[in-house]
């Protein structure tokens, strides 16, 4: 039972006058935001503290609920292996280990294994790590990865000679860990991390067996509201780098045989201009928004890439979303999204034998996987559902014949039987109709008296899919429902979607998300002192923001990594992520846009009034939501609530955004969430 009557830390009043627009704020914890300042450590240590002591006589529980959740993993478990240049690469673990080892095999599945990365061995002695994207040169000798040690995703990039097995002293700090090689195998390109804002903001060229200090910078993004990127396309003829900013985007251009040519910019910049592109045979391909609100496909010659050039392929549809493509010898494949769900088309260049994957459930998320090889019939792709385990299929285009290659093992007698999944589509108050997905136990009474956990995003265009978790069981075995409102701000249901939960229309959002807390109450899946809240990052806006309009609605909120002082963030262009976010929230500096967001900004509208049990995660080290965010929050909360309900504050003193980095670490913050939940409804 969560213990109320151990005295909370209060967070020392040192207020701040902020005045934008000759609006005044007043802002008593604003010194929370010198991460270098002892007091702040010790505050944000007694909260963990507080928690750990208010959740003392769960402590048991807790650790059940953590021993539950590891042993439905297969310990010793690996990928499915694919194919690349001559090699199957897979990942696999080891009983116990937090990390796997990466592996590949030359020609076939049964020749010896080689490790080209023992990741167990190198987290040894680090309380994080995490390895970021992986890259062979083209003659499969050296292997150029990412390594981040303190989770504020700043890779540096090593290399190791896979021949020798030595890693070599090439090292590149403050990078986004993508290495792209040239053909030379001598070459590869990387994106820098701005130090102080974290974008990317420079592509340089690097020599194997130079120093860093020596790279060539090949790009420099002088408009801060751009990140940049480097790839390389399907083909891996041409090595790519992409600027986009949330609604615009230039990419640009180099032959991978050529490393120390100039690079091509592909089509200009357009505000409000929208594309990425590949290239496979002797054309490269655009998706566009070019006229297209939900995109289209097009395609143009090597020779002449600019707008006037593009050629379409696949037109704009008003109820389809286009989202992606892959590229095979006789094939095409469309990932587009319909009434919120994902369509796999398959197309051939021929213009016979089209179709789409058929799935069958009402609601599920298929994907197109890890494809490099374009000479196949076969598709490699992901499905899952809130039932069914994430699973690997290879697909052949051909005969249209399904091959299960694995379906990720649930261990202690999972059942999927034993779940049901529903799909709904609730009338928002303005006339939307906002997809809702729920799974529950097959015993749930729908009586309206059962708990019920409510989870969104709902920003940045981000799909949230009905995807399964095997640590969700642990919720549904004891009595609760689970349900995913796809709410404005995503784009579920197309482009429209996205657009009408930004900006100026982001308060759209928020009352999604309580038209579907109410349209779950009236159909009796639960009611008001059984009805539970979670969302993370701009879901732990979200959260702010619902329990500011609506707190009665809910018995308990899980809020993790919040963003929730959203004006005072949008004003400093010094906090990583703030420049190119303008197009999101919209710019505060404007005064409309300023106005609008203290209308809903989670911290600067915390009332005298009764608020729910609430528990807010952050990370100290987190690089998209700062620590201090949360943070503040809470002391504010305290100060004004005028109830007992508590408010518990955890902070991960070792991780960032992500949070713990180890397979089964980042369960211990689950089953904290799992038992708060669980404790207000009576389960334990």
């Amino acid at each position: 039972m969560i213990t109320t009557n151990i005295t909370a830390p209060q967070a020392k009043r040192d207020p701040k006058t902020l005045i934008t627009h000759g609006d005044q704020r007043i802002d008593e914890y604003f010194w929370l935001k010198d991460r270098e300042n002892p007091e702040v450590i010790a505050y944000l240590n007694a909260e963990n503290e507080y928690t750990k002591a208010v959740m003392a006589d769960t402590k048991a529980f807790q650790d059940g609920l953590y021993t539950e959740m590891v042993a439905r993993f297969k310990q010793d478990d690996q990928s499915v292996p694919y194919f690349d240049n001559g090699y199957w690469y897979q990942n696999r673990f080891e009983e116990g280990a937090e990390y796997p080892f990466h592996t590949r095999k030359k020609g076939t599945q049964d020749a010896p294994e080689e490790i080209i990365l023992n990741v167990p061995e190198m987290a040894t002695g680090q309380s994080y790590f995490a390895i970021g994207s992986k890259s062979v040169s083209h003659d499969n000798r050296y292997l150029a990865f990412g390594q981040d040690t303190v989770s504020r995703r700043i890779y540096t990039i090593r290399v190791r000679d896979l021949e020798t097995g030595a890693f070599l002293s090439d090292e590149i700090p403050n990078t986004t860990g993508v290495a792209i090689w040239a053909k030379d195998n001598l070459h590869f390109f990387y994106t820098a991390k701005d130090p102080q804002t974290l974008r990317g903001y420079k592509i340089f060229r690097h020599k194997l067996g130079t120093a860093s200090g020596d790279d060539v910078e090949v790009f420099h993004e002088a408009d801060e509201t751009f990140d940049l990127a480097v790839g390389q396309s399907k083909s891996k003829k041409f090595i790519l780098i992409g600027s986009q900013q949330t609604i615009s985007a230039e990419y640009l251009f180099l032959d991978a045989t050529t490393p120390v040519e100039p690079f091509t910019i592909f089509a200009p910049r357009v505000r409000g201009l929208e594309y990425d592109i590949d290239h496979f045979g002797e054309r490269f391909f655009i998706r566009t928004n070019l006229d297209a609100k939900n995109f289209r496909l097009m395609y143009c010659g090597e020779a002449q890439t600019t707008q006037e050039h593009w050629q379409e392929l696949i037109p704009h549809r008003d109820d389809v979303l286009f989202e992606n493509m892959e590229f095979f010898n006789n094939y095409y494949v469309i990932s587009e999204r319909k009434a919120g769900i994902t369509q796999l088309w398959i197309r051939t260049w021929t213009g016979q034998n089209e179709h789409y994957i058929p799935f069958a459930e009402e609601a599920y998320l298929a994907y197109v996987g890890i494809n490099p090889e374009s000479d196949t019939e076969l598709l490699r792709i992901g499905y899952q559902s809130l039932t069914t385990p994430n699973s690997t299929f290879d697909y052949n285009m051909r005969t249209k014949e399904f091959t299960l290659l694995k379906e990720e093992p649930v261990l202690g007698g999972f059942n999927k039987e034993n779940y049901r999944s529903e799909r709904h589509f609730v009338t928002a108050r303005d006339g939307a109709q906002v997809p809702v997905s729920i799974v529950y136990h097959r015993d749930f009474v729908l009586d309206g008296q059962q708990p019920l956990l409510l989870y969104a995003y709902g920003s940045y265009g981000y799909s949230m899919e009905p995807y399964f978790s095997s640590a969700r069981l642990s919720l549904l075995d004891r009595g609760f429902a689970y349900a995913i409102a796809h709410i404005r701000g995503g784009e579920e249901m197309g482009r429209h979607w996205y657009e009408n939960g930004k900006l100026l229309n982001k308060k759209n959002t928020f009352l999604d998300f309580i038209d579907c807390a109410e349209w779950l109450i009236a159909q009796r899946y639960t009611n008001t002192s059984n009805l539970y809240a979670m969302g993370g990052s701009a879901g732990g806006l979200l959260m702010g923001a619902v329990v500011n309009f609506r707190p009665e609605l809910w018995k308990g909120i899980v809020a993790a990594v919040p963003f929730v002082d959203v004006i005072t963030t949008m004003l400093d262009d010094t906090i990583p992520l703030t420049t190119f976010e303008y197009d999101e929230w919209g710019n505060p500096n404007e005064e409309d846009y300023y106005h609008y967001m203290k209308s809903y900004s989670p911290y600067d509208n915390v009332e005298e009034k009764a608020y729910p049990a609430m528990l807010i995660t952050t990370g100290l080290h987190d690089s998209q939501v700062q620590y201090w965010e949360p943070a503040k929050w809470v002391a504010k909360l305290r100060l004004l609530k005028t109830d007992h309900n508590p408010i518990l504050l955890h902070t991960n003193m070792e991780a960032g955004h992500g949070g713990a980095s180890g397979r089964f670490a980042r369960l211990k913050e689950t089953a904290l969430e799992w038992t708060f939940l669980l404790d207000l409804a009576g389960k334990i």
